[in-house]
């Protein structure tokens, strides 16, 4: 699995991230969506890297995947920032184009 970064959402990451966030984790955020099949692929900023979590390809930040959400995302993905979101985007598809930039900073593992 690969992510790439635009250089905006770089320099938006980096604007954001304080010292505790070691990881960008990739996340299917279930919260309020009913059961675990529904729910909307984003990210997240972490300190701490579970025996569950797995490597993503990724230049610019260490970036992890939770194993058993890796269905919920593409091979492929990129990461972009506009009008004031992150979006999450496949070559086909738009996996999440809304990204709240408060959301991003939430602890979760």
């Amino acid at each position: 699995m690969q992510l790439s970064i635009t250089p905006i959402a770089e320099e938006k990451l980096k604007e954001l991230r304080n010292n505790d966030s070691s990881y960008l984790l990739l996340w299917y955020d279930t919260d309020g969506c009913g059961c675990g099949v529904n729910g909307l692929p984003t990210i997240r900023f972490t300190n701490e890297k579970q025996p569950f979590h797995v490597q993503v390809s990724n230049a610019v930040y260490p970036t992890i995947i939770a194993k058993q959400q890796a269905v919920f995302f593409a091979e492929d993905m990129k990461l972009d920032y506009k009008n004031g979101s992150f979006r999450l985007t496949t070559s086909e598809e738009m996996l999440n184009p809304f990204i709240p930039v408060q959301s991003i900073l939430e602890k979760k593992v």
